[in-house]
């Protein structure tokens, strides 16, 4: 008994001696992490973007080819349901396989993909075939947008714990909404300078130029991603090894997923939507007579509120909570579009575009303040890490049918009634947009729950608490000879994620 004591004492002084020697990480070390899994978004917010502009322009080469035939609305949506598929797909591996090779196999899809998109081609120079294949290409670079979510934005969710309490919630979505955000915010500003470089005459050039230029975020993380390691919290609690109970997982989950679920569903049916066709409600308040340059320059304008809405709701969520943060700027946001709707007769004139856009941007602002930053954070922060992924990548894929389901409907509605009555055209969207914000209200405020700085944590003790009082093995999760996974070069600091 006294040698089993000496032994254990042993081995216990020898834990705290490494511990103690043990290097303390900067905040920059523990923040690095965090902005690597987290940053690639971006590439999401300029891709699906972009292509609002491009569709325009496409429009304008060909009138009859493209503008009258379901060609606009393929390539416009199609990279939602590609997106929406690797939602399911990576949500799957990153539970399963690998957070950082889930990251990293999505990354190379997203470049491959963008490039293609980029030099579509019809076989003998077929128009119709052109777009054919730019559909195709736009489809499968959504399946590796789709990626970004379950893995990086969990990988993002679950570093965040290392960072001190009361800024977790900030850092998070300064890389995650507010990079899909600067995205946008490019995406807008990119076709403008193009238009304005290359003229009218040239938009062959500038919408190839525009689609081309996204390779370049998702390459300059790509080395990056490389080198990255697994979260500390997958290598012990996920279920790589172990029988995942999915009957236990659906009774402990189902009624919170359903309201995330819904509540992405209902934000992404307007959100994006409205993007893809802001583009054109201004190209057609302003008229023919001005340059398409012109159009997409009001277009960069009223993109960049999303970005003091983003980051003001960063610090937001942080003051009041994810799901306050959430719930009362998705009520603000739907009493201005009801305003915005029922004034819309006099600010569709071209006299009055710059008064347009800032109402019209003070509803995007509001948006991204409360459900584009919290949405996200809310998916990763509320379940387990051991079914993170699959949790988050069926959120994700339900706000996919939102914004695949609103950019067919919404655009319709609009056209249908662009011609005869714009007034219309503009309204009905908006009335839509603020019904169902007011719905989303309702949703976050009265059935989502509380999210503390250290939910993961809380979250990780209760499941397996729960797992346990089934009679589940616990002993299974995580896994297994953790110091192998996601080895990396030790010559590039990134260091593991540390729980505490």
């Amino acid at each position: 008994m006294a040698k089993d004591a000496h032994n254990v004492s042993q081995e216990q002084a020898e834990d705290q001696s490494r511990e103690d020697a043990a290097p303390i990480k900067s905040k920059w070390d523990r923040l690095w992490p965090v902005i690597a899994c987290g940053a690639g978004l971006f590439s999401d917010g300029y891709l699906n973007g972009v292509i609002g502009s491009v569709s325009t322009m496409l429009a304008t080469i060909y009138p009859k080819e493209y503008a009258e035939s379901t060609a606009q609305s393929n390539v416009s949506s199609i990279t939602f349901a590609g997106t929406l598929l690797g939602n399911l797909l990576f949500g799957w591996t990153s539970d399963h396989w690998s957070r950082k090779w889930s990251l990293f196999v999505s990354t190379m899809i997203i470049i491959v993909f963008a490039a293609l998109s980029t030099g579509s081609y019809g076989a003998g120079g077929s128009i119709q075939g052109l777009f054919a294949a730019l559909a195709a290409y736009r489809f499968f670079l959504g399946i590796g947008i789709g990626g970004e979510y379950p893995a990086g934005s969990v990988s993002c969710a679950e570093s965040t714990g290392e960072l001190k309490s009361g800024t977790r919630h900030r850092w998070f979505i300064l890389f995650t909404n507010v990079q899909i955000d600067a995205g946008f915010v490019v995406a807008a500003l990119v076709p403008m300078v193009v238009a304005r470089i290359t003229g009218d005459d040239h938009l062959r050039v500038a919408w190839r130029v525009s689609l081309g230029l996204g390779v370049i975020p998702p390459l300059s993380l790509f080395y990056l991603r490389f080198k990255l390691r697994e979260p500390e919290a997958f290598t012990t609690a996920s279920m790589v090894k172990a029988k995942t109970p999915w009957l236990l997982c659906i009774k402990f989950y189902w009624f919170r997923l359903t309201i995330v679920s819904t509540i992405w569903l209902l934000y992404n049916f307007s959100s994006y939507a409205f993007n893809i066709f802001s583009s054109q409600i201004l190209a057609n308040l302003l008229g023919d007579s001005e340059s398409l340059w012109v159009s997409f320059g009001w277009n960069t304008l009223l993109t960049s509120f999303y970005m003091p809405g983003c980051i003001a709701g960063s610090w937001l969520s942080d003051w009041i909570g994810p799901k306050h943060a959430l719930g009362y700027s998705v009520l603000a946001q739907g009493i201005t579009g009801f305003i915005m709707a029922g004034c819309y007769s006099y600010l569709y004139r071209p006299s009055l575009v710059a008064a347009f856009v800032v109402v019209y941007g003070i509803f995007i602002a509001l948006g991204e303040l409360g459900p584009g930053d919290n949405i996200g954070l809310i998916a990763s922060k509320t379940c387990a890490t051991a079914v993170r992924g699959k949790y988050y990548g069926i959120a994700a894929a339900w706000g996919r049918v939102g914004a695949f389901v609103g950019s067919k409907t919404l655009v319709m509605l609009y056209n249908q009634y662009a011609d005869s009555d714009p007034v219309k055209a503009g309204q009905y969207p908006f009335f839509i947009a603020s019904t169902l914000c007011i719905v989303t209200a309702g949703l976050a405020l009265f059935l989502l729950p509380y999210i503390e700085q250290d939910t993961i944590e809380k979250e990780d003790e209760r499941f397996k608490a729960y797992l346990l009082e089934h009679g589940y093995d616990v002993s299974q999760l995580g896994v297994g000879g953790a110091e192998n996974i996601g080895r990396r070069d030790d010559s590039v600091d990134f260091p593991t994620t540390e729980f505490k």
